[in-house]
């Protein structure tokens, strides 16, 4: 069991259990098993326990919101129809899982959902035989899905009197990434048993882009036609007419014949994959006598679903987008708490965005399904033509950033940190390679909190810093992120530029606009504070958590010199020979990963240049961080401020 299960079964939150007066047929499910002793009355009515229970629940403690109200009614079919854990549900994301966990046994925990020690907000197989793959990035259901069905075949599971079913739930958008399509065009060649369903809102967190999403909006199926299909097929099948074998002939003449009468092409069936829908998503009486009727069918199929995101709270209904992860709300009124007054990091990399596109022609911006996330909203409003929202590809924003930046202009592309994973290759074939003028604005870097350890930002400056030719930086404040923007611009500058940042409230500070600004010198540190007894390096915000440090251990009389190095790729050489010649003890402190990370640049280059110091990494141990508020991680991961102020004394007593 990994050490992320190790702290939550060492923290397990006290149930709190389902009030029957609130909650009368919730409170009766501890189990899928349960909701299969029900009537169909019975489960209508769980549809609305639980609708009742997520508003109640996440308005106080915040978590995803509207994707989860609006898979509802497909959550109970999928388990009053299949018996989970032995039949396989992989859920893709998990924004829409909230009422998977209520069903399966977590609804007396929910109150712990995304704190720490508590209930993952995501999908997690260390928390329940239910959830059986980990969910947090898009697009790696049908993949997964796939290769438990293949598993299951191959071990005979699916030949049995009772096969295991698969079925990978997909939705949010994440059917145009492209894992979702190489998931697709293998399925089709694969005698797996696997059902997909295209969970169809419309929406991503913003909404959706890119021609697949105007292909479903407008995809219709004949339902008359579907349920002829499936009758010629089952009653040729009985007369030994047709098999599994020669299934893809009578599927390909099925498809062409639609396409005949129909006048419609599908974009599934013409991978040979069997499709039936669209239906709708909240009609549970039918979604079920759809997935008996197609569940025991062989080979892949996928199920087309059109559901509502926000269903049932007419707030987010009205406005899925921003009812994605609403936060705290009034669940009578729908009022939203407007939080802290400071500004976003997110939203200074925005404003500053604009600000530069206004005065340079060749600036444009890219996200992948994340405009409001980024604030690439703000670029969007006033450059609309300059601004692409490329969906959740992360691999082609990448490159499609390398190809604009071949041409001359000068790309900001904004992706959070655990998603730019995803174009790890990218970043390398297709722009540093090239030493294309690409800046990579990398939200959500650090520790993120709650989300936990599928959307911690932990590793970019570990697996950016060792690209040739890539400067990789990270500001302590608003007024250092608007300067790096600005230099990014420079025309001296070469190659691709990383920028990583935090979520949440940048520290403020007085200058109004990078514009306005300085841009600040390629690989330059700052000194921010002189010491005799201890050297402490930090880069990014970190750094606030390191002055509270500091000035702890010079109560106990210890004096610590402190830099803002800024740039983990290039280091400031001339800061690193004058630590060098002073000989003291250095820590190294970063929101990020100790492998590998900032401080292993530092080791390395004093090695390098013969410069024999005891250093001290603080940052990401190596080992999966949990979920819970930042400053609970930072206590756990041992990079608070009070650690760095036993690392500060312990260092300054080694010496003496």
């Amino acid at each position: 069991m990994s050490e992320t299960s190790d702290t939550l079964q060492g923290n397990s939150p006290a149930p709190h259990p389902v009030d029957p007066a609130k909650y009368p047929v919730l409170s009766r499910v501890s189990r899928p098993a349960d909701i299969r002793r029900m009537d169909l009355d019975e489960l209508e009515a769980l549809c609305a326990d639980i609708r009742r229970f997520l508003i109640a629940e996440v308005s106080v403690n915040p978590g995803h919101f509207a994707s989860s109200m609006g898979a509802v009614e497909l959550t109970v079919a999928l388990h009053y129809v299949f018996d989970t854990p032995d039949d396989r549900i992989v859920w893709d994301v998990g924004h829409q899982a909230y009422g998977h966990k209520l069903i399966t046994g977590r609804a007396p925990l929910f109150h712990s959902n995304r704190k720490l020690g508590g209930l993952s907000g995501f999908p997690n197989p260390a928390e329940s035989p239910y959830d059986t793959f980990t969910a947090g990035h898009a697009s790696n259901s049908v993949s997964a899905a796939l290769g438990m069905a293949t598993a299951a075949r191959i071990k005979g599971e699916s030949d049995c009197p009772h096969p295991r079913n698969v079925v990978a739930v997909i939705g949010d958008a994440s059917i145009g990434g492209g894992l979702a399509f190489e998931g697709l065009n293998n399925a089709a060649n694969s005698a797996a048993n696997l059902l997909i369903i295209l969970n169809d809102n419309d929406m991503s967190i913003d909404p959706n882009v890119g021609s697949l999403n105007s292909y479903l909006a407008g995809l219709n199926t004949s339902k008359s036609y579907n349920a002829l299909r499936y009758n010629i097929y089952r009653g040729l099948h009985r007369m030994h007419l047709i098999n599994e074998h020669n299934r893809g002939r009578i599927l390909r003449f099925n498809n062409s014949l639609k396409s005949l009468l129909s006048k419609e092409q599908n974009i599934f069936e013409g991978l040979d994959i069997r499709y039936f829908g669209p239906f709708d998503g909240h009609d549970l009486r039918r979604i079920i006598r759809v997935l008996t009727d197609i569940r025991d069918m062989r080979g892949p199929r996928i199920l087309h679903l059109r559901t509502v995101k926000g269903r049932g709270y007419l707030p987010a209904e009205k406005d899925p987008a921003s009812w994605h992860a609403p936060g705290l709300f009034d669940p009578t009124t729908g009022i939203r708490s407007t939080g802290g007054s400071a500004p976003k990091w997110q939203d200074i990399f925005g404003q500053t965005l604009v600000d530069l596109a206004r005065a340079d022609s060749r600036v444009t911006a890219i996200t992948a399904a994340m405009l409001s996330g980024t604030s690439v909203s703000m670029m969007a409003r006033e450059f609309p033509d300059r601004t692409f929202d490329v969906g959740i590809s992360e691999g082609h924003a990448v490159t499609f950033a390398g190809g604009l930046a071949k041409e001359g202009l000068r790309p900001f592309v904004a992706i959070y940190s655990s998603f730019l994973q995803r174009a790890y290759d990218h970043i390398i074939h297709d722009v540093a390679i090239q030493g294309l003028p690409v800046t990579f604005c990398i939200d959500r870097a650090g520790l993120v909190g709650e989300d936990g350890v599928t959307h911690h930002g932990v590793y970019d400056i570990a697996y950016l810093r060792n690209i040739p030719g890539m400067t990789v930086a990270a500001p302590r404040d608003a007024s250092t992120l608007r300067r790096l923007m600005a230099a990014a611009l420079l025309p001296e500058r070469k190659g691709p530029m990383a920028i990583r940042y935090p979520r949440g409230a940048a520290p403020s500070d007085t200058e109004p606009s990078a514009t306005n600004g300085q841009p600040i010198a390629i690989g330059r540190g700052e000194k921010l504070r002189h010491g005799s007894d201890v050297t402490l390096l930090s880069i990014g915000p970190i750094a606030s958590e390191a002055a509270r440090a500091i000035a702890d251990a010079e109560v106990q009389g210890i004096s610590t010199a402190h830099y803002d190095m800024i740039f983990a790729a290039p280091l400031d050489q001339e800061i690193l020979h004058e630590i060098g010649r002073a000989g003291r003890p250095v820590i190294t402190v970063e929101d990020g990963a100790r492998a590998g990370g900032f401080g292993s640049a530092v080791i390395e280059w004093l090695a390098d240049h013969g410069y024999l110091l005891p250093v001290t990494r603080i940052g990401i141990p190596d080992r999966f961080i949990p979920h819970g508020t930042v400053a609970e991680l930072r206590h756990l991961a041992g990079m608070d401020a009070g650690a760095i102020t036993e690392a500060i004394v312990a260092a300054a007593h080694s010496t003496r």
